[in-house]
């Protein structure tokens, strides 16, 4: 009965096909709840970091990603698995919704990603959405969806137009990167000039206006934070929340209103798990709509006080960043190369033509999110209005309290100018003053953060040392008349002295550990200041060694009290005095420093019997009149064939201009019949039967176009094999 393979009749047995739909079902549902921790995970970390635009850190797109959406969204694909409850009805809904609120999720990521990464991942992702729309249609036509077609088709509508904002609202990251760079380039010289200019000691508030200037300019220009606060990215906020409201109206109406649908009886194959993916699924779209959600209104809460005093016709303007980098794909001529003239006219015809399509969708999508805007803002201007005068009544207070509230703006007011340091695209000008104001409350937030988490036992351990003693540990510890180890004495660093340093006083005996352990708390403490000071002075990487040796050091101090592999604790125990401690940790420095001579030595005698033949091939001919210590730079080897040239000629451009790579990106659609149009017949008539059962005969009909899809698929993966196997040869 329970046999694999073939029956007694000679068909295939089917029995136990469907006995791991459940624990597939299960699968959908983990990686529903892994979407959904990690949409939470970027809720916390942006509202905790005061970045109410929620940049996309654990939630961003990329493959990883998109393989778990593919996976949570299954039953939107799941063309033949009959699921005749309302449960399984109301998870297939929920498979669409999650869909529209991750992409308005995570479409400030975008701006984190390279030119590469972009096309690569948004046709991934259109690749995906447009799947997903037409086996939802496929569904509609078949029967397998048979109810909640209206908000099916509603949410087809919100996937198809998030994919094209998302899509077009990614070819003006390259251009606005480029810009913001160019930009802070100058603000930032700018604001070096102007720090220079003062000779004078920084006190503390002068040291922070200081920084706010080049925090203005970072986080303006943050690219994640220029796409959050673009007009599409707000839009998507509005479709996420209308995806979200479609599916909770469908849920409240089904189990509010039970009488209005016909539900068929059985039970899907899923079983139990169907009521697991509906909850992690609806727990996943709420949690995911947060963030757009609040996006959406706080562009609402910015532009309402400001849309009154401005023309709709500087309103409903697309600025040029949103088309350049297609004018300049029109303008730039077509790098494939084509032999024959007509073909070659037809393609940049055609080029044109395809460019000119997505210039107007461009346009479209600009003037489509300006015009949602401008509808949210007078749509919601009393609740605005009301939450204004709010503000208004809880600041005003008592007339004892007005002292305070007096003082509490005049500090306001005092708080620089920096409005030429905020970075701003074309149409944000009236962004500038709110994003200063915000910048001012995310500094004093952070300030205040950092107050409360000041390290105390370094402070403690600075509170001991005397003022008379001043830096003479810094004069002191590296005494010249100890000989160096090697025959050239490294470069210092601030950080290995430190290490070195405490792994002595770790090991000195007759010291109470509460002592130790306060030292050893104040030294890790210190290095986080030492390292960071070190990465901004060592620029160009030359006590990189010195800084790498230093951290080793201080780890095995620090986790094992170890120096050199010497137990320092054990040291302790059995030396004597302070004088027998230092010889033997001198000794294990010198034992080390032979080991590792003898070890460079017996590599390089190695090396030499290697390139024997080398070196007499190299003797035959004269290679250069250089000195053997200028011979070891190709600077020098060109600079002499500088000099023997008479008419050298290096073009600058080759070193100089960098590379233009424009890449381009366009994602289709393809039109699904409205489902109202779907014809009923007696014979295949869809939803339930006479006998209230599903109707499951057109359910296997696309399987062979299914079929089809996938031989597609693979013969694109196949040409792209050859191709690069042709390219290879060639």
């Amino acid at each position: 009965m329970g046999k694999l393979g073939c029956g007694i009749d000679g068909n295939l047995n089917e029995a136990r096909f469907s006995e791991p739909m459940p624990w597939i079902g299960l699968y959908i549902a983990a990686a529903s709840l892994v979407c959904a921790l990690a949409m939470a995970a970027d809720f916390i970390r942006g509202f905790r970091h005061r970045r109410f635009w929620f940049p996309s850190k654990y939630f961003s797109i990329n493959a990883t990603s998109l393989t778990i959406i593919a996976v949570a969204v299954k039953l939107s694909v799941d063309l033949n698995t009959a699921m005749p409850r309302r449960v399984d009805q109301l998870a297939k809904l929920s498979s669409g919704a999650l869909l529209c609120t991750v992409m308005g999720n995570s479409m400030p990521s975008l701006g984190a990603m390279d030119n590469g990464d972009l096309c690569t991942n948004m046709i991934a992702l259109g690749i995906l959405v447009i799947t997903v729309i037409v086996n939802i249609g496929i569904q509609l036509g078949t029967g397998v969806v048979y109810l909640y077609w209206k908000e099916h088709v509603f949410i087809m509508f919100l996937m198809l137009i998030l994919l094209l904002i998302l899509s077009f609202s990614a070819l003006t990251v390259p251009i606005n990167n480029k810009y913001f760079q160019y930009k802070y380039s100058k603000k930032y010289d700018m604001a070096l000039k102007e720090y220079s200019n003062e000779t004078r000691k920084r006190e503390g508030k002068e040291l922070k206006e200081e920084l706010m200037k080049f925090w203005m300019m970072a986080h303006t220009c943050r690219p994640q934070f220029v796409v959050g606060r673009s007009v599409t990215c707000s839009a998507s906020g509005a479709f996420c929340l209308l995806g979200a409201m479609t599916l909770a109206e469908a849920m409240l109406r089904s189990y509010l209103m039970p009488r209005s649908f016909e539900f068929c009886t059985g039970e899907s194959e899923y079983k139990w798990s169907a009521i697991v993916v509906l909850i992690t699924q609806t727990i996943a779209v709420g949690v995911g709509t947060v963030a757009p959600a609040i996006r959406w209104f706080s562009a609402l809460n910015f532009r309402c006080p400001t849309r009154r005093k401005k023309s709709s016709k500087r309103i409903f303007k697309v600025e040029r960043y949103w088309i350049q980098l297609l004018v300049e794909m029109k303008e730039c001529p077509l790098a494939i190369r084509i032999q024959d003239r007509f073909c070659r006219k037809l393609a940049h015809y055609a080029n044109n033509k395809l460019v000119d399509l997505c210039l107007g969708m461009q346009t479209g999508i600009v003037l489509g999110s300006k015009v949602i805007q401008f509808i949210s803002v007078y749509s919601m201007i009393w609740m605005l209005s009301l939450s204004d005068l709010c503000k208004k009544l809880r600041t005003m207070k008592p007339d004892s309290s007005i002292s305070s509230g007096s003082g509490s703006e005049s500090r306001s007011s005092t708080k620089p100018d920096l409005s030429r340091f905020v970075l701003h695209l074309e149409g944000e000008d009236e962004l500038v003053e709110f994003m200063m104001k915000k910048n001012f409350d995310t500094t004093d937030h952070w300030l205040r953060r950092g107050k409360r988490k000041q390290p105390k036992h370094l402070m403690e351990l600075l509170e001991k040392s005397t003022v008379a003693e001043g830096f003479k540990g810094v004069k002191e510890f590296d005494s010249g008349l100890v000989l160096s180890l090697d025959c050239d004495e490294p470069p210092n660093c601030w950080a290995l002295p430190v290490a070195t340093l405490t792994a002595i006083a770790v090991a000195l005996p007759n010291v109470s550990g509460g002592l130790m352990k306060q030292l050893m708390l104040s030294v890790h403490e210190g290095l986080m200041y030492v390292r960071l000071i070190e990465d901004n002075l060592d620029a160009k990487g030359e006590l990189i060694n010195i800084r790498k040796a230093a951290n080793v050091v201080w780890l095995g101090v620090d986790l094992d009290n170890k120096w050199l592999d010497v137990d320092l604790r054990k040291l302790s125990e059995q030396a004597e005095s302070t004088k027998e401690i230092l010889e033997k940790l001198s000794d294990v420095a010198k034992t080390r420093a032979v080991f590792e001579r003898e070890y460079c030595v017996r590599r390089a005698v190695h090396i030499l019997g290697k390139t024997e033949k080398i070196r007499k091939l190299l003797d035959q001919q004269p290679i250069s009149t250089l000195d053997p210590d200028r011979m070891a730079c190709i600077d020098e080897w060109r600079s002499l064939n500088d000099l023997k040239t008479s008419s050298p000629f290096i073009p600058s451009s080759a070193k100089n201009s960098p590379s233009r790579s424009r890449k381009s990106f366009f994602c289709g659609f393809r039109e699904t019949e409205d489902a109202a149009g779907i014809p009923y017949s007696t014979m295949g008539k869809v939803g339930c039967g006479i006998d209230g059962n599903l109707n499951e005969a057109k359910f296997s009909e696309p399987i062979p176009w299914i079929g089809l899809y996938v031989a597609a698929a693979s013969l694109v993966y196949e040409i792209a094999m050859a191709a690069e196997i042709i390219h290879g040869f060639r």
